[in-house]
């Protein structure tokens, strides 16, 4: 019977990051669409059928190229929400040690220590010079 799997899905997308968040998805609503009565609730599960259907169909897709297209933009875009979470928690960690301002040509995050007053700051990416209060 795993042969006869393997043999079936050789030449199909498979499971891929995407697959997983919509899966993950997919339960997150079926479990709010138990808790919710009337229309709503039963609009909640026929989406959580369509997501399933969705991710079934991408599954065992064979356009491969397509597919691989949609899971790298989702990982594109899920890298860059990763990047900025993380960029947000290190300024609130270090708020009270750094004042944080923003490259005005290249838009690039730029540290500098607090109470120095008024500095001529260089940006390291592309040298550009602006003056800040700190």
């Amino acid at each position: 019977m795993k042969q006869r799997l393997a043999r079936f899905m050789i030449g199909r997308n498979g499971n891929d990051q995407l697959n997983l968040f919509l899966l993950g998805l997919d339960v997150a609503l079926l479990i709010a669409a138990s808790f919710v009565r009337g229309g709503a609730g039963r609009a909640l599960y026929l989406l959580t059928f369509a997501l399933l259907g969705l991710t079934y169909f991408r599954m065992l897709s064979r356009n491969l190229v397509r597919r691989r297209q949609e899971n790298a933009r989702y990982l594109h875009f899920q890298y860059r929400l990763s990047a900025w979470v993380k960029l947000r928690r290190e300024k609130w960690v270090q708020r009270k040690d750094y004042k944080f301002f923003t490259c005005p040509s290249c838009k690039t995050t730029l540290r500098v220590p607090r109470g120095h007053g008024k500095i001529k700051i260089v940006c390291r990416k592309c040298g550009n010079t602006f003056t800040g209060k700190t």
